[in-house]
């Protein structure tokens, strides 16, 4: 009896064991891919700091139609094949390789920087700046399409380092959904108008039209601006008015020197002047009373 009482504690004990090695080496299987917590695509703060995307430049200013403003804090994620694309409206486009290999690929396809406008439409958004492909940045392009849900469908690459996104979303579905002039103020609403008007009259060509259109939509921040902003020296900012008193009176020592130089030419040549001034322009007048000069031969005496 106690030699059979054995025999069954040591197979309990051997099942056992061969139990766990099951299930640990099963959870083992399923934890070699991990999906990582993410807020914006990059600079997760659940990642070590040395593995978190670094972005090249700061994203715009959320613009555009307003109610689009809500999408502004959302990601919506997409995978395609071994691809997994996170798109943050108005912040960025990131892609991660869902792959064992040891280099696999996770970067960013784009940061948001501007509109793409045709025909007063909002015809895409632009992520550029990305991450280093050859010898550019890689940039995305976004396309709106209405659906009955906001999600990210597709994405493709229509050529090296550039990509395309279709975004669908009833956010867009309104046929004025995503007219420009509706989203511009008072002002620059007036601004286009008057561009329109020269257009039709023909006191503008339409790239002039054109040119003030691209002005106005920079103004609005549904561009980026590629004016150059030229910062003037303080000296020639302030060159209409005194800065101080001290620059006053330096200026006027230097006319009353100029004055005193002049009289003394004036005089050397035995030429009379009246040093009263002219009521009407307030300067000094000089009245001429010898046409010649001491040494003068005479040239404008013509008798």
């Amino acid at each position: 009896m106690y030699c059979l009482c054995n025999g069954i504690s040591s197979l309990i004990k051997l099942w056992v064991v061969c139990v766990s090695l099951f299930i640990n080496h099963g959870f083992a299987g399923k934890m070699k891919i991990v999906e990582e917590p993410n807020t914006f695509g990059l600079n997760n703060p659940f990642l070590a700091q040395g593995s978190r995307l670094q972005p090249k430049v700061t994203p715009s200013p959320v613009s555009g139609p307003v109610h689009l403003h809500r999408l502004a804090g959302k990601c919506f994620s997409h995978t395609e094949s071994t691809y997994k694309y996170e798109f943050c409206p108005f912040h960025n486009i990131t892609q991660h390789e869902q792959s064992f290999r040891w280099n696999a690929y996770s970067g960013i396809l784009g940061i948001w920087q501007e509109w793409e406008i045709a025909n007063n439409t909002f015809t895409g958004m632009w992520m550029r700046d990305g991450d280093t492909c050859a010898t550019r940045n890689r940039e995305t392009k976004v396309i709106f399409v209405c659906s009955a849900s906001s999600k990210l469908a597709q994405v493709s690459e229509p050529s090296t380092c550039v990509y395309s996104l279709t975004f669908e979303t009833p956010l867009v579905c309104h046929p004025h959904s995503l007219l420009v002039y509706p989203t511009l103020t008072d002002t620059l609403q007036k601004e286009w108008d008057e561009a329109e008007q020269a257009l039709y009259e023909g006191l503008i060509t339409e790239q002039g039209y054109n040119n003030l259109l691209k002005d106005i939509f920079e103004d609005a921040g549904l561009l980026k601006s590629e004016r150059v902003k030229v910062k003037l020296p303080e000296v020639a900012a302030n060159s209409e008015m005194h800065s101080s008193l001290q620059k006053c009176t330096e200026d006027f020592q230097k006319q009353r020197e100029e004055i005193e130089r002049l009289r003394a030419i004036l005089t050397q040549h035995n030429i009379p002047f009246d040093s009263k001034p002219s009521k009407a322009k307030g300067t000094v007048s000089v009245t001429v009373k010898d046409q010649h000069l001491r040494g003068d031969t005479g040239l404008i005496d013509l008798h």
